[in-house]
This record gives C-alpha cells, structure tokens and sequence, in this order.
C-alpha cells in the first residue's frame, strides 16, 4: 500500500510526459512553419509523435526527479518572414501550456460532479489537477529569459535585429546565468524560483480549478 503513490505519481509524471512537452513542441514546430521556416518539418518535428520530441536523458531525470527537458526544435530565425515572427515561434511553446491547463481545469470542473464518488473517477480528477499545475508551472518557468528556456528568445524577438549584436556576447555567459539562478541562489537561500514560477502557478491553478 506504501508503493501505490509512487506508483500513481509516476504514472501521472509520464502521462503528463507524454502530452505536455510534445505539445509543447510541436507549438514551436508548427509556429515556425506557418511563418515560413520549414526546418523543423525537415527534422522530423511538427508531429505530436512524443518520440519525436522527448530526449532520454530529459525524460528519466523528469521521471525520477520531477524536472526534465525535450529536445528543442531547430528553427532557422533567418527564414521566418519577419522578426517578430521569432517572438511568436518562442512564445508558441509556452502559450500551449498555458492552453491545456485552461483545458485540464475546464474538463476537471465538468467532470468533479459526475467522477468524485468513484475511485478510479477520483484518480482521473487528480491526473486533471496534476496537468493542470504542471502545465503552469511550465509556463511560468519557460517564460524566464535566460537560455536555454524560451523566455530569452522571447525577449530577443521583441527587439531589433540589429541588437542581437549586443546580445549575442551574453549567450557565453548564458551557462553561469542559469547555474545561479537555480542552485546558487536557493542554496543562499534566495528562491527566486519560488516568486517567479511557483507563486503564480499556485494562485492561477487555484482560479482555474476553482
């Protein structure tokens, strides 16, 4: 009986696994082609295929620890109509997320009343609120601009393309940025994941589910 939560949580963990980061993906994917960039069909990825998008490494660490990656879509900024179109293709990952947990929490307060009294309609509510969470928290932490998360992108889309000359040289230090950020600071005891991600995931996760 002592096992069954692992069990169920890791079940849940590749459930999510398994829809939210290729949708995720495939947000990018699809973006990049309907602004004209046709590398990442060329690569294999505007599927929802998760094979097509999970790395290995990502998918166990996510299994074993909670946290984990998919392989990042190949988009050639260059081939996209326009500069802004690179904010949209960055963006478009994150957006996706925050899409399904508006879906997952939609679909949880549909289903409360008619699944609440059955155990295994009790398992389908928790998977519910567990996407949900998940894909907002996803949201809010993709959304940081630092690499390789999608939030510098992001920013770099909303300026000129004559300033990714002054930002190109930040991208070395790009390592130590995401290094501080999320063990040295927590280690002092300066959590400002907690402000950034896990505080807005909470309180938008709350409104949602209601």
């Amino acid at each position: 009986m002592l096992v069954l939560p692992n069990v169920l949580e890791t079940l849940f963990r590749l459930a999510v696994l398994m829809v939210a980061f290729p949708i995720h993906e495939f947000a990018h994917a699809w973006t990049a082609t309907r602004f004209g960039d046709n590398t990442p069909a060329r690569a294999g990825r505007l599927t929802l295929n998760p094979l097509a998008h999970l790395d290995i490494w990502g998918t166990l660490f996510f299994l074993f620890t909670g946290f984990g990656w998919a392989k990042p879509v190949p988009v050639s900024p260059y081939t996209l109509r326009s500069h802004k179109a690179y904010f949209w293709v960055a963006f478009a990952g994150p957006l996706s997320n925050l899409l399904l947990a508006v879906a997952a929490a939609a679909a949880h307060r549909l289903l409360t009343p008619l699944l609440t009294h059955a155990a295994l309609g009790r398992i389908v509510l928790q998977f519910l609120v567990a996407v949900t969470f998940f894909d907002i928290l996803l949201f809010f932490f993709n959304l940081i601009p630092v690499p390789p998360l999608d939030g510098d992108k992001v920013v770099a889309g909303l300026f000129p393309r004559f300033w990714q000359t002054y930002l190109a040289p930040l991208q070395e230090y790009s390592l130590l940025v995401f290094l501080a950020l999320f063990f040295l600071l927590p280690y002092l005891h300066v959590d400002i994941l907690q402000w950034l991600v896990v505080l807005p995931t909470k309180l938008i996760g709350n409104l949602l589910l209601g």
